[in-house]
């Protein structure tokens, strides 16, 4: 029997840290003469810092100030994590997802940890995101856009900033940018040092990253490496691996025919880009660079931000920060948003209406996304936003098992995305990406899927510090049905 999860894991429907809010109390929610205020403001009073003059919500409550700024002073000397020329490069290939030419896939962990860190887990990732990208390019014959949840993924919004263990009221966990999962005060308290670690970490990340899709690994000659083993012995594994084979004997024909295959730069290696919330502001400001060719600001702490369901005030600190950064953006779009709202949202973060620079990354549940999808896409293209339309099917269909476990079944996960390109259809808009949150390790997190994990089964191999991922053969379940419903479309 369902119950309803604590939503506050990475940006559910719920507002801020605090009450829950009516329909007609959200939180984006301004006056139109405040919104043409507002982007008056972003073009001529736009500055890293300037996010500090208004509300920033779900922000830690540092307990030292000073060791905060300290150690915000020592990160924005560090060199940047990604480039602005890398973030430009993706900026392009979204715009080609946003005219209907291309296809996002947007995945990666919950929460990254500072203890599940090692070459295996990130490879194995990888691998799994790569797999799911030869399913939908050879499936559809479209390219396919890979951002990965990585490499600066370690913060997380939540319903309260506190909860009660044993009865002792303690702070929440925030990631591990901010404080510890263990639950204990001393653990809980936000430590700012956890900021220089966490950059520290993503630039491991994506070192490693780099020489896997750039140094051999991710070859299209590689494609059946990319099949680990409990996922290769599933049945989808097994028809992966018979794509694989098509995709070994077209090289061979290519080759047989004269073609030079080792000067084809695009089969053996793949632009893959990183992504996170932007939540922890200070860290992003810190990490706020100029660029010394265009003149322009780049938050290079990835090559792309987003900003969530629960941080997307319109007068916010949140969207006044992404406002400035030359960075393509995203925001999380709920089922509760009005659309007026939605498109004042992309007015302050697309106002030139260039394609490729806005994600609007719809989260509405199962059984909503069809209904209050339609309504926004009608609204945003009536405005001339040239956005990309993503679907994030994990965060709206949150359950509490019996067990306690927080948990998400399978066929929630795939009726949402059905139900996000029946609203695309009716809108006639172009069903761009999805966003979902996986592993390539074997988890019984997420019920269902070809293994039919049970309830009984959470208890097995749940190591999340969140939210429920979807494990590699669920991952390749849905890239595979992802492919027949971009087909039909």
């Amino acid at each position: 029997m369902r119950q309803n999860a604590e939503p506050g894991a990475d940006d559910g429907p719920g507002a801020g840290a605090g009450r829950p809010r009516a329909a007609n109390d959200l939180p984006w929610v301004a006056e139109p003469a405040t919104v043409n205020r507002m982007k008056a403001d972003q073009a001529d009073n736009w500055t890293p810092s300037s996010w500090r003059s208004r509300h920033a919500e779900q922000q830690p409550e540092w307990p030292d100030e000073h060791a905060l700024e300290q150690n915000l002073k020592v990160l924005s000397t560090l060199p940047p994590l990604v480039f602005a020329g890398e973030a430009r490069a993706l900026y392009r290939s979204l715009a080609e997802v946003a005219q209907g030419r291309a296809f996002l896939l947007q995945a990666g962990d919950c929460a990254e940890s500072f203890y599940d860190f090692t070459a295996d887990s990130i490879r194995d990732k990888l691998k799994v995101i790569l797999q799911m990208a030869v399913v939908l390019t050879y499936g559809t014959g479209t390219p396919v856009v890979k951002v990965g949840r990585i490499a600066g993924q370690f913060a997380k919004p939540r319903t309260s900033p506190y909860e009660t263990v044993d009865g002792e009221q303690i702070p929440v966990f925030r990631g591990h940018i901010v404080n510890d999962d263990a639950p204990t005060a001393e653990a809980r308290r936000p430590d700012p040092a956890r900021l220089i670690a966490a950059y520290h970490q993503s630039a491991s990340t994506l070192n490693l990253l780099r020489a896997f899709t750039k140094g051999g690994f991710a070859d299209l000659s590689q494609v059946h490496m990319w099949n680990q083993q409990f996922v290769a012995s599933s049945r989808e594994g097994e028809r992966y691996e018979a794509i694989a084979g098509e995709i070994d004997r077209a090289l061979r024909f290519m080759t047989a025919c004269g073609i030079d295959l080792e000067a084809e730069e695009t089969l053996h290696q793949v632009d893959f880009y990183t992504s996170h919330e932007a939540l922890i502001l200070g860290y992003e400001e810190a990490l706020t660079r100029k660029d010394s060719l265009t003149g322009t600001w780049y938050d290079t702490s990835a090559h792309l931000l987003w900003c969530g369901e629960r941080t997307r005030q319109l007068d916010g600190a949140h969207l006044h920060f992404l406002s400035g950064v030359k960075n393509p953006v995203a925001a999380k779009v709920g089922a509760g948003a009005a659309p007026e709202d939605v498109v004042a949202m992309c007015d302050i973060l697309d106002p030139e209406r260039d394609p490729g620079r806005l994600t609007l990354i719809s989260r509405m549940g199962a059984d909503k996304v069809d209904k209050a999808l339609p309504r926004l896409q009608e609204a945003v293209r009536a405005s001339g936003h040239p956005v990309v339309w993503a679907c994030d099917p994990m965060h709206g269909n949150t359950f509490m098992s019996e067990s306690g476990r927080k948990t998400r079944h399978f066929e929630d996960v795939m009726a949402e995305i059905s139900g996000f390109f029946v609203a695309c259809r009716k809108s006639g808009t172009w069903p761009g990406g999805v966003h979902v949150e996986l592993t390539g390790d074997s988890v019984t997190e997420c019920l269902g899927g070809a293994e039919e994990i049970g309830e009984d089964d959470l208890e097995l191999r749940y190591t999340t510090t969140c939210d429920p991922r979807l494990n590699g053969r669920q991952s390749l379940d849905l890239a595979f049905r992802v492919a027949e419903l971009l087909r039909a479309n």
